[in-house]
């Protein structure tokens, strides 16, 4: 997903101001793709100079107010013709993993306590997800807006508790390892030569 993608559909579900637009991403959109103020700014000038959205009419800001936005029909056409076309998906890049797979040559001391510092906001981020859907999916909100809302709400809460497990698995594997392993250089876990 891109920024100005993102921008894009904010805008479209509500004409929105830089600021506001910013609000929102710290709401919603940036569970799943964030953006600095400045980021956002510089993206709807963009967007703007590229005719894809304009200022709200009869709204030219005077200094110390706020300018709103709203997406025009070329914008529009965009964000469909983006949303219809084919991506691969991203291969998964996360640094615990490979701090996990260097621990297995260099030692485990200190992992356990990040391991679990981890857990404890996977835990945090998975209980405002169930929150979020308490509040905003109640039973009956079937509209093809909420559905597919939910889905992403759904995708976040998947893989909050596929953290969630896969970290309490990981801390189970790791107090079952004798305290030899443990150490820098232990015997136990070996280079094995895989890539």
């Amino acid at each position: 997903m891109s920024l100005p993608h993102a921008i894009l559909t904010a805008l479209v579900e509500k004409p929105s101001s830089g600021l506001e637009l910013t609000r929102r991403f710290d709401r919603s959109i940036g569970y799943f793709w964030s953006a600095t103020h400045q980021q956002i700014y510089r993206e709807l000038g963009k967007l703007e100079a590229d005719g894809l959205i304009r200022a709200l009419p009869g709204q030219q800001p005077s200094r110390g107010q706020k300018k709103s936005y709203e997406v025009l029909p070329a914008g529009r056409a965009e964000l469909a013709r983006w949303t219809a076309a084919a991506q691969d998906p991203k291969p998964l890049r996360d640094t615990m993993l490979l701090r996990l797979r260097a621990a297995a040559v260099v030692g485990t001391t200190g992992i356990e306590t990040d391991l679990r510092r981890h857990l404890e906001l996977h835990e945090r981020q998975l209980a405002e997800y169930g929150e979020i859907e308490t509040r905003d999916f109640p039973p009956g909100s079937d509209s093809a807006e909420d559905r597919l809302r939910h889905l992403v709400l759904r995708a976040g809460i998947d893989l909050e508790t596929f953290w969630t497990r896969w970290l309490r698995h990981a801390l189970a594997e790791l107090a079952e390892l004798p305290d030899d392993d443990r150490l820098p250089g232990g015997d136990g876990l070996p280079g094995d030569g895989r890539a």
